[in-house]
């Protein structure tokens, strides 16, 4: 009992450390220059009086143990300086920050290149197995509807508890057009499950566009916020005005950020010119800024609906949250993310990377909900028996959420409407 115990905190402690995804939850928030910060004398002489840190202890116990640990010369020293910068920048308390080896980094940046050989599902590895943290739209895992917190314990039939992060990706990811075989455990089930999944090349269009005939209503699904996404935003809506359709779901589920930019610019669509959007503040004031509404063209005055879940985050949560703010959409689902900050990697010396927080963002009204969340205006969670018959709930609700808007026109009195209507049935 005592083993298992201590495994339970070795599994707290790393869930608390564990980092966004393969990009790690996002490029949006890298801001690009490099030459606002100037590089720091790592041989300056330690102040204690400017706050600096007092590595007196650290060199009383380093040398301690460099004269009489039984195995000293067993360590290499570079793994010793390692250990201590991860547990420095794990210290932070900010899973979003991190410190990459060579191999983790090769990785990070093959992700941002999108070229991917997968199934779709975004993976991060703990003591017992790994878990899914994110499902790509349309992708080989979503159609096979393998969700975020499922735990893949074998990936054809091999153990991947005792597998590192890298080894274990390697087993469920490649070869494309071959299938892999994924043991699970979900949480509301007894047993585990077996899922084959067909390995893809994957292309992510960030934008996808649908018409709801019957409800003569439009759809476009945000995969992510790129740097040609507003562009295709803009056409899609076009083509749904062209429908003339009476409103619009946004689609943010599942989407992690990336480029605030295409956040801005989507925004613009719907909201005035000037009126602010969210603001950024870094470590050094001098450098806040905000980002206004670039509208100079005609705005989309449709009733909106906008689909939120965990795993909206960053330019996700500040678009729902914007829309919200100025009435414009009702947020449905569950709660997002909670991820308003901002990185920035730099390359070490040693090959290594160290991606950190430089700033967050915050609210026209200076309200941050870094590490908290936006709450849904109404909550719609999946049921069991959707996952056996592959049912949207929540987008079908959506639907319900968007007419009540269309026809009572007041944001909160569709809200209570569709509210009463639910309960009534």
């Amino acid at each position: 009992m005592e083993e298992i115990n201590k495994n339970v905190k070795k599994v707290i402690l790393l869930m608390i450390f564990l980092t966004s995804f393969i990009s790690g939850y996002f490029l949006n928030e890298y801001y690009p220059y490099n030459t606002l910060y100037s590089k720091v004398d790592i041989n300056t002489k330690i102040d204690k009086n400017k706050g600096d840190l007092d590595l007196t202890f650290f060199w009383e116990v380093y040398n301690k143990v460099k004269k009489e640990y039984f195995s000293i010369n067993d360590i290499k020293k570079e793994d010793i300086v390692s250990w201590m910068v991860t547990w420095m920048v794990n210290s932070l308390w900010d899973k979003h920050s991190e410190y990459m080896t060579p191999t983790e980094k090769k990785s990070f940046e093959e992700t941002l290149s999108w070229d991917f050989e997968w199934i779709g599902a975004v993976v991060e590895k703990t003591d017992f197995w790994v878990v899914v943290s994110m499902v790509i739209k349309d992708s080989p895992a979503k159609n096979s509807w393998i969700i975020a917190w499922d735990l893949i314990t074998k990936a054809n039939w091999e153990d991947l508890k005792d597998k590192n992060l890298y080894d274990a990706v390697k087993l469920i990811k490649w070869p494309a057009w071959t299938k892999v075989i994924l043991t699970i455990l979900r949480a509301w089930e007894i047993e585990s499950f077996e899922k084959e999944v067909t390995r893809q090349k994957i292309v992510i269009p960030s934008v996808q566009t649908k018409i709801f005939d019957k409800e003569n209503i439009g759809y476009i699904a945000l995969n992510l916020f790129w740097n040609k996404t507003s562009e295709d935003f803009r056409s899609a809506l076009k083509e749904i005005k062209d429908k003339k359709t009476n409103g619009l779901i946004i689609d943010l589920r599942d989407n992690g950020g990336w480029y605030l930019q295409s956040s801005v610019e989507i925004l613009s669509e719907f909201i005035e010119k000037w009126n602010i959007l969210v603001k950024t503040k870094y470590k050094d004031s001098i450098f806040n800024s905000a980002y206004q509404s670039l509208n100079t063209w005609e705005i989309y005055d449709w009733k909106i609906v906008v689909l939120v879940n965990w795993n909206s985050a960053s330019a996700s949560e500040i678009t729902s949250w914007a829309l919200r703010e100025y009435n414009k959409a009702i947020l449905v689902w569950e709660k997002t993310f909670g991820k308003w900050s901002v990185q920035e990697p730099f390359d070490l010396s040693n090959w290594w990377l160290l991606k950190i927080t430089i700033a967050k963002w915050f609210t026209p009204k200076w309200i941050n909900i870094d590490k908290d969340w936006i709450k849904p205006d109404i909550e719609v969670l999946f049921k069991k028996e959707d996952y056996e018959k592959m049912y949207d709930r929540q987008l079908e609700e959506a639907k319900k959420v968007l007419q009540s808007f269309i026809k009572y026109d007041a944001l909160q009195l569709s809200i209570d409407k569709y509210k009463e209507s639910e309960k009534n049935n």
